[in-house]
């Protein structure tokens, strides 16, 4: 059964570009991880993109990353059955081989472009990539105040929240989901992703191509601001000590402490939490196989003292108002920051052949298929 899942490696945060592309592959699960280089506009997206499709159409799962800079552009693809990846490891996730021809191999499509063309423009080239740095640097210093209102409200929601009513429900799930299975002497391994994006176009998410292969979905409702670090980590450690692999999606605004996602696939069960940045409609998720799924709520405002809330209302407002503001000008300023890109690279684009870059596509699939026999499940 082949399912094809959307996500992003990597981020714009306030703490700037934020990666976990080690978390893609590791060097051991790995048959095959091919590091793409090439300067912008060389290809490297509708290359990951032509491969990926290709083991689609065969009827395998292909994982699609998505780059957060531009969504509609892959930073890399994972087919999972064969273990294989192919990612993009140029700036600003650098990626370099760690067990070079017997994990690792670079394709370098910079082999296929008219370097002395691409030389002439070097003045306007290099003034283009620093006026991009520039607008990302705005954006993400926006995206810091912008994190400070956060903050603001996490205060205001941890204070209202009666913390004992949500550790009794939390002990509910904990007890129905994993009550069946020992604490295991293997921990689960973790991998850590992003569900949802700031980019150009404001926020986007993937959340209905993540549940795709889960049987159970608890989707959680939480205000913007609510910090549900408590609840995640006990779910999640409740099942690393029972021995199953996990994934986590983080948040833009906190993504090295706030998960706002867990997906445990060996469980087919899924917990994603639901605002109005990442939002989905239980009717939108449908298992791979079609049918409806098993959807639970869990609405984190009944755990919460309303006088509290009533007390903070007209501040929760004008926080909320400050956060929408701050978040619109980083998109803003993101936006900018893709149209220069975008000048670059169509100084690339006419220097390339890519006729050449195409027939590298079809070698690689074939030599992939070679070397990383499908998994039998």
């Amino acid at each position: 059964m082949s399912v094809q899942r959307h996500y992003f490696p990597g981020n714009n945060t306030p703490l700037g570009f934020y990666s976990y592309y080690r978390y893609i592959l590791s060097q051991k699960e790995a048959n095959r991880i091919i590091c793409l280089k090439g300067g912008p506009g060389t290809g490297k997206s509708t290359f990951m993109r032509r491969i990926g499709e290709s083991f689609a159409a065969r009827g395998e799962s292909v994982d699609f990353l998505h780059c957060s800079a531009d969504e509609n552009s892959l930073d890399g693809i994972v087919v999972r059955e064969r273990k294989l990846a192919v990612i993009d490891g140029t700036s600003p996730h650098i990626t370099d081989p760690i067990t070079p021809g017997a994990v690792d191999r670079i394709v370098d499509l910079a082999a296929y472009w008219n370097e002395e063309s691409i030389a002439a423009a070097k003045e306007e080239i290099i003034a283009l990539n620093e006026e991009t740095s520039r607008w990302y640097r705005i954006a993400y210093n926006y995206l810091a105040a912008a994190k400070s209102v956060f903050r603001s409200l996490e205060e205001i929601y941890a204070q209202a929240l009666s913390a004992s009513e949500i550790y009794r429900t939390i002990a509910d799930i904990v007890a129905r989901e994993y009550g069946a299975y020992d604490i295991s002497l293997a921990p689960g391994r973790v991998k850590k992703f992003f569900a949802s994006a700031i980019t150009a176009s404001g926020a986007v998410n993937y959340l209905t191509s993540l549940a795709a292969e889960m049987e159970k979905v608890y989707m959680i409702n939480v205000p913007t601001g609510y910090a549900a670090n408590s609840l995640m980590s006990i779910l999640a450690e409740g099942a690393i000590y029972r021995g199953f692999d996990i994934e986590l999606f983080y948040c833009s605004m906190s993504p090295e402490e706030k998960v706002e996602h867990i997906l445990i696939p060996e469980l087919k069960t899924a917990f994603m939490t639901v605002n109005r940045y990442h939002d989905v409609e239980p009717w939108e998720l449908v298992s791979a196989e079609g049918r409806e799924q098993e959807i639970a709520f869990l609405d984190m405002n009944d755990y919460m003292d309303s006088m509290t809330l009533d007390s903070n209302r007209e501040l929760l407002s004008a926080l909320n108002d400050e956060y929408d503001i701050l978040l619109n000008k980083a998109v803003r300023y993101l936006g900018k920051a893709k149209k220069t890109h975008l000048q670059v690279e169509e100084m690339y684009v006419p220097n390339m052949n890519f006729t050449q870059v195409s027939a590298l596509a079809g070698e690689l699939e074939e030599d992939l298929c070679r070397r990383c026999p499908r998994a039998i499940k």
